[in-house]
């Protein structure tokens, strides 16, 4: 199981620690590191600068929002940056949910989120092979534009830059089962946003027939520490805001996925205190039975025991959301 470095997207500013963390983890031969966006910071432009100041990590992003960006603009940042650090780029990418796409990027949301996905990751392939202009004619996508407000002048075009890597690795964040599945069969690799070691049943339906060297890399919150209780606090905290605050009380992919994972009335709990202000009753509602599943929290020797359980699965890439150099180095030693 290689492992990777998650960095997230920025809150109020830029983290001024992601640099050396990075370098960091390239240092303690972390196979890659991975950059994100929400509604602020975008994923490519400190992926970029840290592709300036690294040599040999991989560099991912986990994820770029496909509404942010036409399926042709993601594949440019994606090949630009691949030729700029020799070929380490690794384009993750997600569809979002209503409430960001609609309210953020002021797009609507797809009514078919398979299809839609699909379309666009067709796109990005057609731009990377480079074996002819980019054509199609899909439901959401079509190339060139031919709607009833097009000019007709419109014509199908090829990067004028040659692509380094044709396969340029593709991963998808899905949560649903059938997006899951879509997602063996389109894309090189998966991006799991909860994995449980222990609850891989949630998943098995949606992971049959995988194709050789096939990518599972979902995130986990790593700290060592002495006290299991208060280092599970900034996984809830994470989870308050995802399950509460990602999503519409009717429409909120993560809640239905903590449901699928077998705690369907704490989701709605949550959902409910934090939709109704009460946004510290929502963290502390969060079970730390779920908190502690998705994570690796605890003393060394606690985190050593249940990293077995994530290598004894089909998880390929552990992305390690880590506080601080000490705790990367520990994770380092004990996969080793």
């Amino acid at each position: 199981m290689r492992l990777g470095l998650a960095l997230g997207y920025w809150g109020r500013g830029p983290d001024p620690r992601h640099l050396e963390l990075a370098q960091e983890a390239e240092r303690l031969g972390y196979d890659s590191v991975w950059t994100a966006e929400s509604w602020g910071s975008d994923a490519f432009t400190p992926l970029t600068w840290i592709a300036a100041h690294t040599s040999r990590i991989r560099l991912g992003t986990a994820i770029a929002q496909m509404a942010a960006r036409s399926p042709t603009t993601t594949a440019m940042h994606a090949l630009t940056l691949d030729h700029l650090s020799g070929g380490r780029m690794m384009l993750g990418l997600g569809l979002s949910g209503p409430q960001v796409v609609e309210g953020w990027y002021g797009r609507p949301f797809p009514r078919s989120p398979l299809t839609a996905t699909r379309e666009y990751v067709d796109v990005v392939r057609q731009v990377l092979r480079r074996e002819g202009p980019v054509e199609t004619d899909g439901r959401f996508h079509t190339h060139p534009y031919r709607g009833e407000d097009a000019t007709g002048l419109g014509k199908p075009l090829k990067p004028i830059t040659h692509p380094l890597r044709a396969d340029l690795p593709i991963l998808l964040g899905a949560e649903g089962p059938k997006n899951i599945a879509q997602t063996t069969r389109i894309a090189d690799g998966w991006l799991p946003l909860y994995w449980s070691p222990t609850r891989t049943d949630a998943y098995e339906a949606s992971l049959t027939d995988l194709p050789e060297d096939f990518v599972i890399a979902p995130m986990a919150r790593v700290t060592v520490c002495d006290d299991v209780a208060d280092g599970l606090l900034p996984v809830k905290a994470m989870l308050g805001f995802y399950i509460g605050g990602m999503g519409h009380a009717k429409r909120n992919f993560h809640a239905d996925l903590m449901a699928r994972m077998g705690y369907a009335d704490e989701a709605r709990r949550v959902q409910e205190l934090f939709l109704a202000g009460r946004r510290e009753e929502a963290v502390l509602a969060v079970p730390d039975a779920f908190a502690d599943e998705i994570s690796l929290v605890g003393p060394r020797g606690r985190i050593a025991e249940r990293l077995e359980l994530w290598r004894k699965g089909p998880v390929t890439d552990l992305l390690v959301l880590a506080p601080d150099p000490h705790t990367l180095r520990v994770l380092a030693e004990l996969n080793s």
